[in-house]
């Protein structure tokens, strides 16, 4: 499957028509359905819906559709540093779930775009599962991820910072006059947690064990839509502090008593070979923490 025709295939799903494609691809219609049936061809399957109006995906065009931009975001990322290669400069990929770690990072990387205006970073909100997923394939360098850290199947520097674990809760909740919340004054509360395995089994040690006796009523992936929902509400969230201004936000941040909190780690693919920008990046990075 050449590129070329994996990005007429990713115009026609996102045009939804023929000859919409066709003019943004500066391409004559029969030419590219031509284009569009020998692909079919070529992967044995029917990746379009040829509707009255508009064109629609089937299930093998979708799982195409998702599969193709990530290759061509990856083309696009090892072209761009490959022709920026003689200077420094090019992409940084960068990705993590919701941390204030994150502003360590922040000062190494403008640091660098101040020194180096050819460097470009982009930065990817997910949790931990799904960053890692993306570091596997390789569409992002780098990840910021709660330890513990996958050993033997990634680099890895600890920063020099941690995030403290509490509760959100609505300023009208019982709990919001607490100076800090322990395990007995959840057992009757309706709980939020996040979807990340390996913080949850933070959280159920904290519990004592027994996160399953709790009244989990659902997870978040990022906080800010589960901070909504608990601000309408009468639920408690398990999240890190410092995700969510709470000030004139009617919200309440509990920290948890224990203290509970989790080192944060840098993450990278073994043996990945970075672009001039990926690698003065990690020494950048290496040398501060």
């Amino acid at each position: 499957m050449e590129l070329r025709v994996l990005n007429y295939f990713l115009t026609v799903a996102r045009e939804k028509t023929i000859s919409n494609a066709a003019k943004v691809l500066h391409l004559s219609q029969p030419t590219l359905s031509k284009q569009l049936k020998d692909l079919e061809e070529e992967l044995g399957v029917q990746l379009f819906i040829r509707g009255n109006r508009e064109i629609s995906l089937t299930e093998d065009g979708v799982y195409l559709q998702n599969r193709g931009k990530e290759i061509l975001s990856l083309v696009n990322a090892t072209t761009s540093n490959l022709q920026k290669n003689e200077v420094i400069g090019g992409d940084i990929m960068i990705g993590g779930g919701e941390t204030q770690a994150f502003q360590f990072l922040s000062v190494i990387l403008n640091d660098l775009m101040k020194r180096y205006p050819d460097i470009n970073v982009h930065m990817y909100s997910g949790n931990a599962d799904d960053v890692k997923d993306k570091i596997d394939k390789g569409l992002l360098d780098f990840g910021l991820v709660i330890d513990p850290v996958e050993k033997q199947k990634y680099e890895y520097v600890p920063l020099p910072v941690s995030d403290r674990w509490g509760v959100l809760v609505s300023d009208t909740h019982e709990l919001a006059q607490l100076e800090a919340v322990t395990p007995d004054d959840l057992k009757d509360q309706a709980l939020l947690i996040s979807n990340q395995t390996l913080v949850n089994n933070q959280l159920s040690e904290w519990l004592g064990g027994n996160l399953v006796n709790y009244p989990v009523i659902g997870s978040y992936n990022l906080l800010y839509n589960a901070s909504l929902f608990v601000k309408e509400g009468t639920s408690v969230a398990f999240c890190i502090d410092g995700i969510i201004n709470t000030k004139d936000s009617g919200l309440v941040f509990i920290p948890l008593a224990p203290a509970l909190t989790s080192r944060i780690t840098v993450i990278w693919k073994k043996k990945q070979i970075f672009s001039n920008a990926g690698a003065l990046f990690l020494k950048k990075l290496i040398e501060a923490k």
